[in-house]
């Protein structure tokens, strides 16, 4: 008789800043040097499927990501996590002498994303909460998402945000153990559940430099550094999480496009100087300017992570709008088959350069039209990447 596979399968959202985290105050506890905001992107759109599963059979911790077998071991970020969360179901399974005893089996995790990894698209933000979540669903751990923030922000910083749906902060802390430095719910999809997102994804390649790597550069050489950390993010992060209660778009898209840029003059700050945008960057930055100046005011709103592609917040009262200027601008792009919007007369509004067009026309490659989502699930087993066997169903 084969000994039992336990599983649990969950699915986890993307999520993208609107106030930047870069930099690390503490590299080993992925602590960061500033607190940070983001918006939850649907995962009917944008989501990292994963499968945790344990036996008494399994002779590894091992992990699929996408159809390729990485060692567990050998990721101390993935270490980490496991050894947290291992520690916990065993003081669970010594409280309850009832529980399966599981902690100290074998753990098979299986994952996939449905858009590119390392591509300046959240993917380890969505991964490590996924593999969290997972883990913890399969030790019936009964932690809230913030309990659990502080486990996924060793895996990814970023990940703790995953936890949630809505517009979440991840808090910096100040405590040298990392205990308060996890991720809190500012609003529920609920309170604000307008807001729409176009990602324009300029390249699908993996970046030049890490986000680790480029974090400490900028911490080790930047002199603009030290001023954003320590006076303008804290400033911002008051005002944007008073923009989101208050479902002030404008107040929003000047905080996301501000903050937007100053990180990227801090890693054009940084010795040797870090470029993630691109030459299709600067365009569509064009072309929302174009889109705000059409209205006097703001319809939408850039951001760029540490990548190239674009992220771009409007309201759905917006959509016509928005959508109508930057399909004339993709339309060679995948992606807007799936667009829901009425086409307006864009002779009207649009006044971009035919360079500033044919760049983001050569340069986009596709489009991802989602909006503000919600926070991890808990799946059926008829979602499961593992047979019963705990084997991958590559």
């Amino acid at each position: 008789m084969s000994a039992p596979v336990y599983q649990k399968t969950v699915s986890a959202p993307v999520n993208i800043a609107v106030i930047k985290y870069w930099g690390k105050r503490d590299v080993g506890l992925n602590l960061p040097s500033n607190s940070s905001l983001s918006v939850t992107l649907s995962q009917n759109d944008l989501r990292t499927l994963t499968t945790a599963s344990c036996s008494a059979a399994f002779e590894e911790d091992s992990l699929w990501l996408n159809g390729a077998m990485e060692s567990m071991c050998e990721s101390p970020r993935l270490s980490v996590c496991v050894r947290e969360l291992r520690k916990s179901r065993l003081e669970l399974e010594a409280k309850n002498e009832s529980l399966e005893k599981i902690a100290n089996y074998k753990l098979r995790v299986v994952s996939e994303n449905n858009f590119p990894t390392a591509a300046g698209l959240a993917s380890s933000a969505a991964g490590f909460a996924a593999f969290a979540q997972a883990i913890c669903a399969l030790y019936e751990l009964p932690w809230t998402p913030t309990e659990l923030s502080r486990v996924a922000r060793q895996g990814s910083g970023s990940a703790c945000r995953s936890l949630f749906g809505g517009y979440v902060s991840w808090e910096m802390g100040e405590q040298p153990t990392g205990a308060d430095s996890v991720a809190v719910q500012v609003a529920p999809v609920e309170h604000w559940p307008e807001m729409r997102v176009a990602i324009l994804v300029v390249s699908a390649a993996k970046k030049g430099v890490s986000s680790t790597a480029g974090m400490q550069a900028t911490v080790a050489t930047s002199s603009l550094f030290a001023e954003r950390a320590r006076n303008v993010v804290p400033q911002r992060m008051v005002e944007m999480k008073n923009a989101i209660r208050a479902r002030d778009f404008a107040s929003f898209a000047q905080l996301t496009m501000k903050d937007s840029n100053q990180f990227h003059a801090v890693c054009l700050d940084t010795t040797p100087p870090i470029f993630y945008l691109n030459d299709t960057s600067r365009a569509i930055i064009r072309a929302v300017e174009s889109i705000n100046s059409s209205v006097n005011g703001y319809a939408a709103a850039y951001t760029f992570d540490a990548g190239p592609n674009a992220v771009i917040y409007f309201l759905e009262k917006d959509s016509d709008l928005v959508l109508t200027t930057l399909r004339s601008v993709t339309q060679n792009a995948e992606g807007w088959e799936k667009a829901d919007f009425k086409p307006v007369e864009s002779s009207e509004f649009l006044n971009l350069e035919p360079t500033v067009i044919d760049t983001i026309s050569s340069g986009v490659s596709r489009v991802i039209l989602t909006r503000v989502g919600d926070g991890p699930q808990v799946l059926p087993d008829t979602e499961s990447l593992v047979d019963t066997q705990g084997n991958p169903k590559l």
